[in-house]
């Protein structure tokens, strides 16, 4: 009976063609993972300013979209890597004695990307075809050439976009 297996050199031909192969994806497997990273958080984005836009026309009444570090109260700035909060916009303002509608984890869950956005909140009304625009800019490691930004329009429609809201590249901190 003829002896079954690989000898040891056959073996170690394998190995080096999987060590070698496995050289050469890595660069290329990591650039998808970051573009999935980045996809996940503008895909989420552009569900919570639906979210918002949606919750204002069911509810009748005005609703804010901004950023926060202690999931009750809007923060001050920018910076919208944190939690983000949709807020009723009623008399009692964004800030009042009613708790949020909706409290949005970290948009970016393992903080590699930053969110910036030109406003410090998005207010969106019940029935008026004016809002607030605005543009968040989703950026990682590799800087402006591959960010990302949701342009809000001033019916409340975000869309996904490589440029500004004027045609020009983004620009990341």
């Amino acid at each position: 009976m003829a002896a079954r297996g690989l000898t040891l050199v056959e073996l170690l031909v394998a190995m080096a063609l999987l060590a070698t192969l496995a050289t050469l994806a890595t660069p290329g497997f990591g650039e998808y993972l970051r573009n999935c990273r980045r996809a996940a958080t503008v895909n989420a984005l552009s569900h919570t300013i639906h979210a918002a836009r949606t919750l204002a026309s069911v509810r009748g009444q005005a609703v804010r979209l901004c950023p926060s570090v202690d999931a009750t109260h809007c923060a001050a700035g920018r910076d919208w890597g944190h939690m983000l909060l949709i807020r009723s916009d009623g008399p009692s303002g964004p800030d009042g004695e009613e708790p949020p509608l909706r409290v949005v984890p970290r948009l970016d869950a393992d903080g590699r990307q930053s969110v910036r956005s030109n406003r410090d909140s998005l207010r969106f009304a019940p029935l008026s075809a004016a809002g607030t625009t605005a543009t968040v800019t989703v950026c990682d490691d590799r800087g402006s050439r591959a960010a990302r930004a949701v342009i809000v329009s001033r019916t409340g429609r975000p869309r996904t976009s490589d440029r500004d809201a004027s045609g020009r590249e983004l620009v990341c901190p």
